[in-house]
């Protein structure tokens, strides 16, 4: 099926009275954790509660070749993608927690979670927008990164099975921030959709309206390791990047507000290297890539942005977006204090992502992608993962 963005009406007048959701009594429901079944469609089952005694719910999507993707509501959070090498042997290629516990505590470095209201950082915790300037929390170092201290990643939003008719193998997360939500302005109401095709892609789509002028940055969180989220580094793995170009920063990773050719610097991926080839010139402490890509596409429509290639296994990750930029990110970070799925510990590198995004400290830089949203707007985004082997 080719991929319909569903329309951003969806937000306003309720995604159930458009007959896109499935009503709470939808085929798959289950009252207790179960096995997802092997056909293709969506299981929801129970995953756990959080600290505060509110159910989290799984979603079991699978597709008619076998490939599987686990989200809960807890974040909009991925929490598994289970898919084939080269020999058609599943595994798991995502980093994350077994239980809600983890994805709680204050040990998780946002495994698999939508970030918002404003996704990386904002510098000093600080902008101004039609000439008045609101603080947010400055939650990392000097600077404010991924929405604050409770962001959008801390929610338990409310998810449902889409209707299969009119988009099979999908559900939708949906969240309403109030104004003043972290210091943001204005009431956002955001829908996010993850749909797993045939093509072994999973799509994810991004709208949010709001009531007032705001600054709006959306992005998923996840953490991948082709070889398996507990197979150690991803140093050898083989990055293309489609960006000539990236956004220096400076020690406290904000932007400088240039934005510089990745030619003859350990930045250029723009031909296939592994992450580990050029990493010991980088500067940066901890030592490592944390930096935002400018795409050669330019964010004017779904455009290929990087393709990811483990040796070993064979899996190739490609990954499409709407976005003017990513933020590749080699999990410079973890440090395997805390337990992953299966007690795995994830320790320094075990795991890369690709944000797509708006530019880091976009509403303090003139001249970077606007991140404005005003009333009568609608923000969208589309990124997509598609899993390959060969």
């Amino acid at each position: 099926m080719r991929w319909v963005l569903v329309p951003a009406v969806v937000i306003s007048a309720a995604l159930l009275s458009l007959g896109l959701i499935r009503p709470s009594t939808a085929m798959g429901d289950e009252k207790k954790k179960e096995k997802p079944k092997a056909k293709a469609g969506v299981v929801k089952v129970l995953y756990g509660k959080t600290k505060g005694g509110k159910a989290v719910n799984q979603f079991v999507l699978t597709n008619a070749k076998g490939m599987t993707v686990k989200l809960i509501d807890y974040g909009a959070t991925i929490t598994e993608i289970w898919a084939p090498d080269k020999d058609g042997k599943l595994a798991d290629v995502t980093l994350g927690f077994d239980s809600i516990k983890g994805y709680e505590g204050p040990g998780n470095p946002f495994f698999g979670c939508v970030v918002g209201r404003y996704a990386n950082r904002i510098a000093k915790g600080k902008f101004t927008l039609d000439e008045k300037e609101y603080k947010l929390a400055t939650n990392n170092g000097p600077n404010h990164l991924h929405g604050g201290d409770k962001g959008f990643d801390k929610y338990v939003w409310q998810g449902q099975i889409l209707d299969p008719k009119k988009m099979p193998t999908a559900v939708a997360f949906r969240l309403t921030s109030p104004d003043g939500d972290e210091g943001y302005p204005g009431k956002l109401t955001v829908v996010v959709i993850y749909q797993l095709n045939d093509r072994n892609e999973l799509r994810i789509s991004y709208l949010a309206e709001t009531d007032k002028p705001t600054v709006v940055n959306l992005t998923n969180h996840a953490y991948f390791n082709l070889a398996g989220h507990d197979a150690g580094d991803v140093l050898e793995h083989e990055v293309t990047l489609n960006a000539k170009k990236y956004t220096p920063v400076d020690e406290t990773l904000i932007p400088t507000g240039k934005i510089e050719t990745v030619e003859g610097t350990p930045f250029d991926f723009t031909t296939a290297k592994t992450i580990g080839s050029r990493i010991e010139k980088l500067k940066n402490k901890p030592q490592g890539y944390d930096h935002n890509y400018v795409l050669d596409s330019g964010g004017k429509k779904l455009a290929l942005a990087a393709t990811v290639r483990e040796p070993k296994s064979g899996r190739v990750m490609e990954m499409l977006t709407t976005e003017p930029g990513v933020q590749f990110y080699t999990g410079n970070f973890l440090d395997g204090k805390a337990k992953g799925k299966n007690g795995a510990a994830y320790k320094k590198h075990a795991g890369f992502c690709l944000e797509a995004q708006k530019f880091p400290d976009s509403p303090n830089q003139k001249d970077f992608p606007s991140a404005v949203l005003r009333p009568g707007e609608t923000y969208t985004q589309e990124t997509v993962f598609r899993f390959s082997a060969k």
